[in-house]
């Protein structure tokens, strides 16, 4: 089903003001949700592939947005969800074949013995439901999570997120929770330039071995281990090679199980594999997938063996959710998976992802402001620092990136990381080289003017920093033209 841009605009056009959407959402929608850009935010009316469009017909290159896999509003997504929708959606308590097809492709991709479902919602639903899985297998509480890691807004989620609990306001840490430093040979517990020549993933892999035997002294042994196959809100962190084959082989001697979070990094993003896991040569036991499952659509599952599945059965508790696997969400997580395969997405992510590390690392030496840049397929980081010797942290240059790209050259992107200070990407699938291009060459402009400008620049980062942003570069045409 498609429509024409007739009818869009005549949608479009019985919308509210931004402005009256800006009251209405003040009034009505809680403070702490947040959105970006929020000093001067951004209405969003369309998408269409790797673009999304505003309220006043501005087209904006999107790099951040993992949730549209194959690109927003993809025609074969949007008509396979509307035919469904039209036929039927219930609950899976009833018997329909896009939610076993959904499952055999699912499991087709999936490595091992991974070859059960349970459809849910959402990300944290899936997290929710995998520690639930592996505690009830191990008959055991602890989990060992990575500092800096999210799996969820869940309670029982949120434990295990030090990304979040550790701001402040967070919820103190459980005592059965127990957090092990995140994997980052650059900014972490062990950093590359003072241990040359070590194994990275061995000492970091050491204390979680700590806590094993810990917890096996202490009688408790090890429910799980869970972990995002590449840290997102970490900052796009790639652990060292190895890193997660030496941590399996801890937990599972400790009698606990594994988890691999692929809500962010699944279905192809790191284009050598399917999966991200799949890059440290390992199988986890338990594998948690959402986001780009539905392209936008809430859908999401947990992928197990038949062994962990059993004995969640013989609890004797039937597990029953309501969306979860419905005939609509399944519909368009099939439709996804097609995608993926019958355009080569995958092997779009590896090649286009490969050209975007290449030319930033040429950034990188010719910017001292970049301290590293790190990535695989098209999820990339670009971490900004005052010092390469020092690797201090610039949080401030890193908003007044964001900020400077989104008002200036129409391309979105974010930061993250402990310090803020870490360039995303991570953008729908279709990306190619020449919307690599278009954001090299606007990232590259805001390094030359952070250069050039050096603290001077920084007066646009805060409440005015857009308009302080265009301001800057309209002057700067105006004195050309009269020069």
């Amino acid at each position: 089903m498609s429509f024409t841009r007739e009818q869009l605009e005549s949608a479009m056009s019985e919308k509210l003001s931004k402005s009256d959407t800006i009251k209405l959402r003040n009034k009505h929608i809680g403070q702490a949700c947040q959105l970006f850009y929020r000093s001067d935010p951004l209405k969003i009316v369309r998408g269409q592939g790797q673009y999304m469009f505003d309220e006043m017909g501005t087209r904006y290159l999107d790099c951040i947005n993992n949730v549209a896999h194959v690109g927003h509003c993809h025609p074969k997504v949007v008509r396979a969800g509307s035919l469904q929708m039209a036929t039927i959606s219930t609950n899976n308590r009833f018997l329909h074949d896009e939610l076993v097809q959904c499952a055999k492709t699912l499991t087709s991709k999936m490595p091992g013995d991974l070859s059960v479902c349970f459809f849910v919602n959402s990300g944290s639903e899936a997290n929710d439901l995998a520690l639930r899985l592996a505690r009830n297998y191990t008959k055991r509480r602890d989990v060992i999570t990575l500092d800096h890691a999210y799996h969820g807004h869940l309670t029982a989620v949120m434990e295990v997120s030090p990304y979040k609990f550790n701001q402040p306001g967070g919820e103190p840490k459980p005592d059965y929770v127990h957090v092990a430093p995140c994997p980052d040979v650059y900014r972490g517990k062990y950093v590359d330039k003072e241990h040359p020549g070590e194994d990275m993933a061995e000492l970091y892999c050491a204390p979680i071995v700590e806590v094993c035997k810990k917890l096996q002294a202490q009688g408790k042994g090890v429910a799980a281990f869970i972990a995002e196959s590449l840290q997102s809100c970490g900052g796009q962190i790639i652990p060292p090679a190895g890193y997660f084959r030496a941590v399996y082989d801890a937990v599972h001697a400790a009698g606990g199980l594994t988890i691999a979070d692929e809500v962010q990094v699944g279905f192809g993003r790191v284009g050598t594999h399917y999966w991200a896991f799949e890059t440290q040569d390992v199988v986890p036991d338990i594998v948690t997938v959402a986001k780009p499952m539905g392209n936008g659509h809430p859908v999401g599952a947990v992928v197990t063996t038949p062994e962990i599945a059993h004995a969640f059965y013989a609890t004797g508790v039937a597990y029953f959710n309501t969306y979860g696997g419905n005939p609509v969400s399944c519909a368009i997580a099939n439709a996804v998976m097609r995608v993926i395969e019958e355009e080569g997405l995958q092997e779009n992510a590896r090649s286009v992802g490969d050209y975007l590390l290449k030319k930033c690392l040429e950034f990188s030496k010719e910017f001292d402001i970049i301290g590293d840049v790190r990535g695989v397929g098209l999820f990339v980081g670009i971490e900004l620092v005052k010092n390469r010797e020092t690797r201090e942290p610039d949080t401030k240059s890193a908003h007044w990136v964001v900020n400077r790209m989104k008002s200036l050259h129409k391309v979105l992107v974010s930061s993250d990381g402990p310090n803020d200070n870490v360039i995303k990407l991570k953008p729908p699938m279709c990306f190619n080289q020449e919307n690599a291009d278009q954001f090299l060459q606007a990232f590259r402009e805001c390094l030359a003017m952070l250069v050039k400008e050096g603290n001077d620049a920084h007066f646009m980062v805060g409440a005015d920093a857009e308009q302080n942003t265009s301001t800057m570069f309209e002057n700067r045409q105006r004195l050309i033209k009269s020069s």
